[in-house]
C-alpha cells in the first residue's frame, strides 16, 4: 500500500489519516453470474440481455432492471449533474465504477485508503431476488455474487470491503450464509428492511434472533442501506410532488429516500432486538446524521408519554441503544456536524463519499469534507474519518495512519 492513499493534498486537518469511505456502490459487471454459474444455471442467472431494444438485467429470462452505469462519473474523469445518468450505459461511465484497478486509481487520486461497497441493481438489500420463484435459483444468485464480492476483496489488496447479500427469505440459509462469507473474509451483511412486506415477519419479530445472533457473534455488522426494500426505494418516486420535473423528482427523491432510514432505525430501537442481542451493530448508511437527534430525543419522550409499559421490552431509552449499537454515516452535512456529534457521540459516525451516485462528493470529495472537521478536535476527526470504521468492519490501516 502506497503512502500517498492517506490524507489528501491540500486538506492539512486529513493528514496522515487513513480515509475509510463507508459507502461506495458497485456497478455489478455484466458477467459477474454467469462467469461464475454451474452450467445447468449458465442461461437462468441474472444477465443481461436485449429486450425492446434496451440492455436489460434478467433473472430466469425475466426482466428485473435496467442495465445502466449507475455512475455519474464519465470515462474522463468529469461527472455529470442532473438526470442524464440515468441514460448511461456501463461502458459510458467511468471503469472505476465497476473494476477494481480503476476504482483503486480513483481512490489514490481521492487520497481514499479503502471503501465499503454495496450493490446496485439486486437492491440495495438484495431485496430483488426474492421474486425468482426457483429457490435454488435465488440462493445462488446470492452466494454467486457474495462469492464475487470475495474475489474483489482480495484483488483490491483489501481496500474495498463489499457487504454481503444474504438469502433473507430463508432464515436457516441466512444464518449459513453469515458464516460462509465471514470465513470468506467479508466484514459484514446488508439485507432488506422490510420483509414484512413481501410475506415475512417483521424484523422485531423473534424469527429473525438466529440471524442476529449469529451476526453478533462474528462480528458482522448489519447494514440498513437507504432503499434496502421496496417500501423504502419508493420514497425516491413518491416523497416529490407528482407536477415536480425530472430535476426536482429527484433532488426531492434523493432526500426522501435518506429520511426513509428514520423509519428503519426508530422501528429498530424500539423493537428489543438491540436488548436481545447487545452486542449486534448496526449501520445506518447513506442518511446522513441530522434527522438522527430528533429521532433520539423523540423516541426517549414519546415513550413515556405513549408507552407506561415499555420497561416490559427495553431495559434502557432508545437514545442509549443508540448510542450502544448503531452507527451512521455522513458526507454532505456541514453546518449540523457538531451538534451531532454532541448528541450520537463520537464512536458512531462514519464518513462515506457514495461514489459513484448522484449525491456523491467526488471529483473533490476530502476537500469539501474538510472544512466542518477543521473546528473538531483531532482524536474525534480520525474516529470519523477512519478508526470508527476500522474497528466496526475489521479493517486494518498502515501503522503510520493508525
Amino acid at each position: 500500500m502506497t503512502t500517498h492513499a492517506i490524507g489528501v493534498t491540500g486538506t492539512d486537518v486529513m493528514e496522515g489519516i487513513a480515509i475509510i469511505d463507508a459507502d461506495t456502490h458497485l456497478t455489478e459487471p455484466h458477467d459477474l453470474w454467469t462467469s461464475r454459474a454451474p452450467r445447468e444455471y449458465a442461461d437462468r442467472v441474472p444477465q443481461v440481455r436485449e429486450v425492446g431494444g434496451r440492455s436489460m438485467w434478467t433473472i430466469d429470462g425475466e426482466v428485473f432492471g435496467n442495465a445502466v452505469g449507475a455512475s455519474v462519473i464519465l470515462p474522463d474523469g468529469s461527472k455529470t449533474f442532473g438526470t442524464g445518468f440515468m441514460a448511461l450505459g456501463i461502458d459510458d461511465v467511468h471503469a472505476g465504477a465497476s473494476t477494481v484497478a480503476p476504482r483503486l486509481a480513483v481512490m489514490d487520486e481521492q487520497g481514499i485508503y479503502a471503501q465499503i461497497v454495496y450493490p446496485n441493481v439486486v437492491g440495495f438489500g438484495g431485496q430483488r431476488f426474492v421474486d425468482v420463484v426457483d429457490p435454488t435459483l435465488k440462493s445462488l444468485c446470492a452466494t454467486i455474487y457474495n462469492d464475487a464480492m470475495a474475489e474483489l476483496q482480495e484483488e483490491s489488496g483489501g481496500r474495498m470491503y463489499p457487504m454481503a447479500i444474504l438469502p433473507w427469505w430463508d432464515i436457516d440459509a441466512a444464518v449459513a450464509e453469515v458464516a460462509r462469507v465471514h470465513a470468506l473474509g467479508l466484514r459484514g451483511i446488508n439485507t432488506n428492511s422490510d420483509p414484512q412486506n413481501q410475506g415475512f415477519p417483521d424484523l422485531a419479530d423473534r424469527h429473525w434472533d438466529p440471524l442476529w445472533a449469529a451476526c453478533a457473534d462474528l462480528g458482522m455488522p448489519v447494514n440498513f442501506h437507504i432503499g434496502a426494500s421496496a417500501t423504502s426505494m419508493s420514497w425516491l418516486g413518491t416523497m416529490p410532488w407528482p407536477s415536480f420535473d425530472d430535476e426536482r423528482k429527484l433532488a426531492f427523491g434523493s432526500l426522501g429516500v435518506m429520511i426513509s432510514n428514520f423509519r428503519t432505525i426508530g422501528n429498530l430501537l424500539l423493537s428489543g432486538v438491540l436488548e436481545r442481542h447487545p452486542t449486534l451493530h448496526v449501520v445506518s448508511v447513506e442518511s446522513g446524521l441530522g434527522w438522527i437527534p430528533f429521532l433520539l430525543e423523540g423516541l426517549d419522550y414519546e415513550i413515556g408519554e405513549c408507552a407506561p409499559h415499555i420497561s416490559e421490552h427495553l431495559s434502557m431509552l432508545p437514545s442509549e441503544y443508540f448510542r450502544r449499537q448503531v452507527h451512521a454515516c455522513y458526507w454532505f452535512e456541514r453546518d449540523h456536524l457538531e451538534v451531532a456529534l454532541d448528541a450520537l457521540g463520537s464512536d458512531n459516525i462514519l464518513f462515506e463519499t457514495d461514489f459513484p451516485h448522484p449525491t456523491c462528493l467526488y471529483p473533490d470529495s476530502l476537500s469539501r469534507a474538510a472544512e466542518p472537521l477543521r473546528a473538531i478536535e483531532p482524536a474525534v476527526r480520525r474516529k470519523i474519518l477512519s478508526t470508527n470504521a476500522a474497528m466496526l468492519y475489521r479493517i486494518p490501516v498502515p501503522d503510520a495512519a493508525a
